[in-house]
């Protein structure tokens, strides 16, 4: 788009506690909504979260095509700026929006985290895409002055050039005024079927306010390999076992939602068979399911692809959590015929139906991780891969499929978004 200004499309709703709508405290009043904006939003995993637990949406922001049609898809009412950051400016949200300074109670964002991720190919500062958090600042500083903002990225973040990156994000908002806090948060810790760390920040301009992150409310036996992964996440308090004193009263903590409550409801698919919207086979299984399921009376993205005849023939000797190492080595790639027994735990992996998933990437390729599905021969659908970040049934992806792949990968798992959009509600606006 160049030079070319943000403009931004969908119906502008009048909102109670908006300036220029009524009169009185930005923030809502009593039994009303509170607002919140999504920069750097793709499909909207963070909104999706955020609206399921009160906020209205005021606007989104991302550059992605296929991402802009399916936020705006199923985000009815919000306006949304197809545009790079760098071209979104205050006056041009208000024109669009009618929102004024202050009327944002929380700014929410993943800007992009590629250049930080320790799975990248390279890692470097000079990654462009590492930067683009100071426009997310900008807009704050110019005008929209949100009372909270949610920050979140990769916990690669933490390591590159010694954390020269977070330190950046602390003196940009500190001068304005924000106080800031950062924590690593496991989507398992908050009922997500998925081993998915993230980093969040949270900062605010309100006083007389503690900031701090939610509790776990599951068990999940998980491991951190990254900088910070005792200190910055709450396993330090966690047991080591279910039954072991802790941080956490005994009983407190639910057992993790595992890979069989998230899909066992789903229609049974071959390679290349399903529809892009289905009936559902027959009624939920567990809760974790009735509760996607709320809101929707058919399955979107349940369509299996392409499988290699190659890979075909190597998911055969692959059990239920199994990896590559229990295919045969004449039937490996050249590359993992090299390989040590050690590495690479994860690729050509079977999910385990009784654990976790791990990490859903941006393309749920076997080759990259464990994608194929536990007991049918085939890799996960878009619509499996959406249930295990926690995406409502409801929520169709559109694009092609491998744009479709790449929203569900890139987003912020819904039920963890909602999580911690109560706790901010509690924490500041109570």
């Amino acid at each position: 788009m160049g030079s070319q200004p943000c403009l931004g499309t969908g119906e502008v709703v009048p909102r109670p506690g908006w300036r220029g709508w009524e009169t009185g405290d930005a923030r809502m009043r009593a039994n009303s909504n509170l607002v919140a904006a999504d920069l750097f939003c793709g499909a909207g995993g963070l909104s999706v979260g955020f609206r399921e637990s009160g906020f209205s949406m005021a606007f989104a922001n991302d550059i992605d095509r296929d991402c802009a049609i399916t936020y705006k898809h199923n985000h009815d009412g919000t306006v949304f700026f197809e545009c790079p950051i760098e071209n979104l400016s205050v006056p041009e949200i208000r024109r669009s929006t009618g929102i004024g300074k202050g009327d944002i109670d929380v700014l929410i964002g993943g800007p992009p985290c590629q250049g930080f991720s320790i799975n990248a190919p390279r890692r470097s500062q000079e990654d462009t895409r590492n930067f683009l958090f100071e426009h997310y600042g900008r807009l704050v500083l110019e005008g929209l002055r949100p009372k909270v903002i949610l920050m979140e990225n990769v916990p690669g973040m933490l390591s590159l050039e010694g954390g020269r990156f977070v330190n950046a994000i602390y003196n940009l908002f500190g001068l304005s005024g924000y106080r800031m806090m950062h924590m690593v948060l496991c989507a398992a810790h908050y009922g997500v079927p998925q081993e998915r760390w993230r980093l969040f920040f949270i900062g605010t301009i309100l006083r007389n306010c503690e900031i701090a992150f939610p509790k776990p409310t599951h068990y999940a036996d998980v491991r951190a390999n990254f900088t910070g992964g005792r200190e910055l996440t709450w396993l330090k308090g966690m047991p080591k076992r279910k039954d072991q004193a802790s941080l956490f009263p005994e009983g407190s903590l639910q057992p993790a939602v595992i890979v069989r409550q998230a899909m066992d409801d789903l229609s049974p698919l071959g390679v290349m068979e399903g529809e892009e919207s289905s009936p559902y086979p027959g009624g939920p299984n567990w809760p974790y399911q009735e509760a996607l399921r709320r809101g929707s009376d058919c399955v979107y993205n349940h369509v299996s692809g392409a499988l290699s005849t190659q890979n075909v023939e190597r998911l055969k000797y692959v059990p239920p959590g199994g990896s590559w190492r229990d295919i045969p080595h004449d039937l490996l790639p050249r590359g993992m015929k090299l390989a040590r027994r050690s590495d690479h735990t994860r690729r050509y992996g079977r999910l385990d139906p009784d654990g976790l998933s791990g990490t859903i990437l941006t393309k749920c390729d076997p080759h990259w991780g464990t994608f194929f599905h536990y007991e049918q021969d085939r890799a996960i659908t878009v619509r499996e891969a959406a249930r295990l970040q926690s995406f409502p049934d409801k929520f169709h992806f559109l694009g092609n499929r491998v744009s479709q792949y790449r929203q569900v990968g890139n987003a912020v798992p819904p039920k963890l978004a909602e999580v911690l959009a109560k706790h901010i509600k509690e924490t500041f606006f109570q």
